[in-house]
């Protein structure tokens, strides 16, 4: 196989357009590009250059296998930056888990720049809520969470909360009795089923009196309230994006609610460069 300086010697030869321009960029004697390819173009058995002119120009199959050389070329040195990262105590993997409250430009930004920066590097996304993300973090399950904020923490976990935030509102299908008021109070609701989030990790700790269906995220409770099953609480922008024109929010006192959202870590297990790099683009 042909060695990574053999194929460097090629592709700048082709590409520059001669052997000695070739030789500059490399920082190589002219003799020695002109070396490198005869001796790639016996291990290949193929003319890569026709040299009947002045100016040495590709063969149909030089052409072939520059794209091959480059196709190698760069898979050398992704291989060597992820070496390299991994060297440097860089994760293999990265674990996020999201609120469904949490909606971002910022996010997406981020992850935009993470993947130049860690093109090579595992990124896994996980959707889950309150008590279940703090568990996620909690158990290394995750390595960074963006969660809902809460009024405390376990005493392992660290929190800073994000610039964005969103809102809350209560939502009902259009065809709900509920969509035909223009005001509701709290005894009007409590006549209608209710669709409330439930962790899975604290399933009774928010259990609510009368009728009441549950779910571990805001994406299944929406889709309760689209089949007209009672009324839920549910992100706006999550109504916006999949709702669909389905649903109606209702007007009622003291909602809708501003949402705030924390960045969630670690004491014990606390994220590596790369999560500590995504966390410092969603905290600047």
């Amino acid at each position: 196989m042909a060695s990574q300086e053999v194929l460097q010697a090629f592709v700048q030869a082709a590409t520059q357009g001669s052997f000695s321009a070739a030789a500059r960029k490399l920082g190589r004697s002219q003799s020695t590009i002109s070396a490198a390819v005869a001796s790639l173009e016996i291990d290949l058995n193929l003319t890569l250059f026709d040299r009947s002119s002045r100016k040495p120009s590709l063969t149909a199959a030089g052409h072939v296998m520059l794209q091959r050389a480059e196709e190698i070329l760069a898979a050398t040195s992704r291989l060597e930056m992820t070496a390299s990262q991994l060297s440097q105590g860089v994760e293999p993997k990265l674990t996020v888990a999201i609120s469904d409250t949490y909606q971002s430009d910022r996010f997406e930004a981020a992850l935009s720049a993470f993947e130049q920066r860690y093109p090579d590097l595992e990124l896994e996304c996980l959707i889950a809520e309150c008590d279940d993300l703090v568990a996620l973090v909690q158990r290394g399950r995750a390595h960074v969470a963006f969660a809902e904020k809460q009024d405390s923490y376990p005493p392992d976990l660290v929190s800073s909360t994000v610039e964005e935030r969103t809102e809350i509102a209560l939502f009902v299908s259009r065809e709900h009795p509920l969509a035909a008021l223009s005001h509701i109070d709290q005894d009007v609701l409590q006549h209608h089923r209710e669709l409330r989030l439930a962790t899975i990790v604290n399933p009774y700790e928010s259990r609510a009196k009368g009728r009441v269906w549950s779910a571990p995220s805001y994406l299944m409770l929406l889709e309760m309230a689209q089949g007209g099953f009672g009324w839920a609480p549910l992100p706006r922008w999550l109504v916006e994006r999949f709702g669909a024109g389905t649903l109606e929010e209702l007007d009622v006192r003291g909602w809708p609610k501003p949402v705030f959202v924390d960045a969630l870590w670690s004491r014990l297990h606390p994220p590596g460069p790369a999560g500590s790099w995504l966390l410092g683009k969603m905290l600047e």
